[in-house]
């Protein structure tokens, strides 16, 4: 260094006699000579200037001074290089605040990485890893999320006994993903058991729903299907089923087409005051109802909806005798159409009458 002003000398500490003479990689940190030698040095041989070039010079007292570099190579007539100008400027402040901001987004990740978690094991315990046999009923039901599985979704189903021989199957799907849809799913969950004592009819307890969800400090909402079935004594089932902004359930038949049944209702959350309506019909041994969420009926290849016409033909194909395998094949002939990237949730209930008093299997997850 042949010259440096008084700034230079007081941000370092030094006295001049010990600045001039030296090399400015002498004043570097290790990790800034490093840095100089094999980026800095080339550089501005190469280009003739370097701008910003961020190093930490090794100050008189013993301290660190982070600093930009900006400089520029002269050279004479011949090509010769001559000189470096180098200007100086004290980033303390920015380094700090760069430090800041790279801590707050590593809290950040981490927060939202725990929040994720906290979601997905919320959501597990919204999909029955082990439901209750039922004696003289069949249930089968999968529920396989959206993408690759790491967004927490709002899809959720449930099934409780509310009394002997008598049980409610819900299906639900609250807007959005991620860890707020997460909280809104168990707040329905949870109200739907604790309705379900209350109110004998699925439309009484929808329209308590859907004021207590619209109530809740949130901008979600929901759609819900709920089956409350009731065993009679030559083993049919009597089921009174009601729907809120929810695809209708499929009744399927040996030996006939799917067919929907006839029910539906406002969207739960969006406006007070909702009336709800219900249908009955009796469930037989040997007859299913199929439930599921948009996910099935939306899924999309090349623009091109899955629909509705196709999903009564699917399950109409895979018929009502094996009701665990209708389950997985609805399932599988869903994902194989988006060619196994799915774009939303997709959950799948399915009941049935068994045609004695033994219980039908363990409701499974895939």
């Amino acid at each position: 260094m042949l010259r440096v002003n008084a700034t230079f000398l007081r941000w370092t500490a030094r006295p001049l006699e010990a600045v001039v003479g030296r090399r400015l990689v002498d004043l570097l940190t290790p990790g800034g000579r490093i840095f100089h030698e094999t980026h800095y040095a080339p550089m501005l041989r190469m280009q003739g200037s370097v701008h910003e070039i961020a190093v930490d010079l090794r100050c008189g007292d013993g301290s660190r001074l982070s600093v930009l570099l900006n400089a520029t190579l002269t050279r004479d007539e011949h090509g010769a290089e001559r000189e470096v100008l180098v200007a100086v400027f004290d980033a303390t402040e920015r380094r700090r605040y760069e430090q800041q901001l790279l801590r707050a987004h590593d809290e950040a990740r981490a927060a939202e990485a725990r929040a994720m978690t906290l979601a997905r094991t919320l959501q597990q315990t919204l999909v029955p890893p082990v439901p209750p046999r039922v004696r003289g009923l069949t249930l089968a039901a999968t529920y396989r999320p959206s993408g690759d599985g790491s967004q927490v979704g709002g899809d959720f189903y449930d099934v409780f006994p509310t009394g002997p021989d008598e049980q409610v199957v819900v299906l639900g799907d609250v807007s959005g993903k991620g860890v707020d849809a997460a909280v809104v799913t168990s707040l329905v969950r949870n109200t739907v058991r604790a309705l379900a004592v209350l109110h004998h009819r699925p439309s009484s307890l929808l329209a308590e729903l859907n004021d207590i969800v619209g109530f809740h400090e949130t901008d979600r909402f929901c759609t819900v299907v709920i089956l409350r079935m009731r065993r009679e004594p030559d083993g049919a089932w009597r089921v009174v089923v009601a729907a809120g902004g929810h695809p209708p359930p499929l009744l399927l038949r040996p030996g006939s087409a799917p067919v929907e049944v006839d029910v539906n209702g406002p969207l739960v959350g969006i406006l007070s005051d909702q009336e709800y309506t219900e249908t009955e019909l009796r469930l037989a041994p040997g007859e299913v109802l199929v439930l599921y969420t948009d996910g099935v009926t939306e899924a999309r290849r090349e623009g091109e909806l899955f629909g509705e016409e196709r999903l009564r033909a699917t399950v109409g194909r895979l018929g009502a005798a094996d009701v665990p395998g209708l389950v997985d094949g609805l399932r599988d002939e869903v994902v194989t159409y988006q060619d196994g990237v799915t774009h939303d949730d997709i959950a799948i209930v399915a009941v049935s009458a068994a045609p004695d008093d033994e219980p039908g299997p363990d409701l499974e997850t895939g």
